[in-house]
């Protein structure tokens, strides 16, 4: 920098490129004095539109705080790119956005019910075209890919088990843990009983297990078929006659709804279990006297009540996983979106379902 009584000369020399650019944009930042400035470009050998992009930062900064810059020794090609930076910037300060208020509010509020409602809209009308091809199943049997069927029922359902089982297991123990310390006030502790059998069999065992299908199914058909559809596999496959719903759809449905009951019944014996060996820790209630008072104050319909709601929580599901993976679209943003909603709209409806049928169970007294 050569600085006189009339200007300041900031002369740059070599590779203006962005390697370089946070380092010289730091120590330009204090070279300019008070009076003019001239940004001298004879010695620069290369320049790329990072640099051209500091250099025009730099004559606007200093010309807003009232300082009059000016381009010396500039090449054709140099001068060329810097008009084209400059005609590519915004000319002033972008506008500041304004708060949303109630209008705005209301009007997202909207847009989310139309979108919820459509949603809907789609999953029965998904939910339909399921029904129908389970309908034509009876007609031809054959039509059933019993090979794609197994593979997901030993993914969804088998592979499941380690995680389903110690799940309920600490959840029986828990109950059993916390049911202890409140009945031994009252001198009734053989009742933690009954509270971890109604708790297991007729609400957490089958809820819990669903959950974690969820978490783990839903993604996982959301993943694999919305891999597919960046691939453009499922055109291809409707371009070979192929109907997607029968090949991809059905053959995971029909897996959850078989595996999903299985699951809920190992739930339940590990729940029962885990409360069982903390009761017989904590209040000493053997094993035999659990199993007696288990079988002696426990109706049957409370396993029924809750392992009925599993199909439904298995057709709920892998709707969700399925139809989001049918919604992707060509890019991984989309693909990892979708997996992501598929996953909290699938626990939600569970949850939503399981309310339905303790309101349900509530009114026809069981």
């Amino acid at each position: 920098m050569d600085t006189d009584d009339r200007e300041t000369v900031i002369a740059l020399v070599g590779e203006i490129l962005i390697a370089q650019v946070e380092r010289l944009r730091a120590g330009l930042d204090a070279v300019a004095g008070p009076g003019p400035a001239v940004i001298d470009l004879r010695r620069v050998e290369r320049l790329d539109t990072a640099g051209a992009w500091m250099i025009t930062d730099l004559r606007r900064r200093l010309e807003a705080d009232g300082i009059r810059t000016r381009l010396a020794g500039v090449s054709r090609t140099q001068s060329e790119l810097l008009e084209t930076v400059e005609a590519s910037l915004p000319k002033g300060p972008l506008p500041d956005r304004p708060r949303p208020g109630l209008r705005d509010r209301l009007a997202d509020f909207g847009e989310a019910t139309v979108a919820a409602g459509l949603t809907l809209v789609e999953l029965t009308a998904l939910l339909g075209a399921v029904m129908a091809r389970i309908a034509a199943l009876f007609l031809h049997p054959g039509r059933l890919r019993f090979t794609s069927l197994v593979h997901h029922m030993q993914e969804a359902g088998l592979n499941a088990v380690p995680i389903v089982s110690l799940m309920a297991f600490l959840i029986g123990v828990v109950l059993a843990f916390q049911g202890a310390t409140q009945l031994q006030q009252f001198g009734a502790e053989i009742f933690v009983v009954d509270l971890i059998a109604l708790s297991i069999l007729r609400e957490l065992g089958i809820l819990l297990t669903a959950i974690i299908v969820a978490g783990r199914s839903a993604s996982a058909f959301t993943a694999a078929i919305g891999s597919m559809k960046m691939r453009e596999e499922v055109d291809a496959m409707r371009t070979l006659g192929l109907d997607p719903i029968e090949v991809l759809v059905l053959p995971r449905i029909l897996a959850l709804v078989i595996m999903l009951p299985i699951l809920g019944f190992v739930a339940d014996i590990m729940g029962l279990v885990g409360g069982a060996l903390m009761s017989w820790i904590e209040l000493g209630i053997s094993p035999g006297m659990f199993q007696a008072r288990l079988l002696n104050s426990t109706d049957a319909i409370h396993y029924v009540t809750g392992l009925i709601k599993a199909p439904f929580f298995a057709v709920l599901i892998g709707l969700i996983g399925c139809y989001e993976g049918l919604k992707v679209e060509g890019n991984a943003e989309s693909l990892g979106r979708l997996t992501s909603k598929s996953v909290v709209l699938a626990i939600f409806l569970v949850i939503v379902a399981d309310a339905a049928f303790s309101i349900f169970y509530a009114l026809v007294g069981l």
